[in-house]
């Protein structure tokens, strides 16, 4: 697991924290459910960390899972000292709903990125199909002025029945249009 933020120290940043010197976290993470400690020097379970309690002067604890898609994610981690006051129930269920609030801000933040990522997939589609578009129009019409350069040129279409030639007349209006539209995007 890895830290994020301290009260205790503001500049750390993505510090590994080994679970075993913190139990009460341990549990949030494999049970899934807030830990609330309200007298951390009769808790049987932080028996093997209390000389760091005592070191830290820690009086109560509440621990609140971050929850994603099931899955715990993070925790919010709070300590009050022997000399404070302990965490109450009120205390416990504002930690809840702040770690609910944080998961779905979470959870928001990943729907947004995705959807930037996918708009900016979708927006590259197009613009590489806007040039595939350009570069076929622009053999298209290199292809076609060369052979109309040619001698062949001026006497071959002569050789098509009237039917054709409208026919051939009536799909190139078809496909300026259909080009046009593709245009407007």
């Amino acid at each position: 697991m890895r830290l994020v933020a301290s009260y205790e120290d503001p500049t750390i940043r993505n510090l590994v924290v080994d679970l075993g010197r913190y139990p009460e976290l341990q549990r949030a993470f494999e049970s899934g459910e807030t830990v609330f400690i309200p007298d951390a020097a009769a808790e049987p379970m932080l028996r093997d960390v209390r000389a760091q309690l005592d070191m830290r002067n820690v009086r109560s604890i509440v621990v609140a899972p971050i929850r994603w898609r099931g899955t715990v994610i993070g925790a919010i981690f709070l300590r009050t000292e022997r000399d404070g006051a302990a965490f109450s129930e009120g205390d416990v269920h504002f930690c809840q709903v702040v770690a609910s609030l944080t998961a779905k801000a979470l959870r928001n933040a990943h729907r947004f990125e995705a959807m930037v990522r996918t708009t900016h997939d979708s927006t590259e589609t197009q613009r590489r199909a806007e040039l595939q578009r350009v570069a076929l129009i622009a053999f298209v019409r290199r292809l076609l002025d060369r052979y109309t350069r040619t001698e062949e040129h001026a006497w071959s279409e002569t050789l098509l029945p009237k039917d054709s030639d409208d026919e051939l007349e009536r799909l190139v209006s078809v496909a300026m249009q259909v080009l046009a539209e593709e245009a407007k995007g």
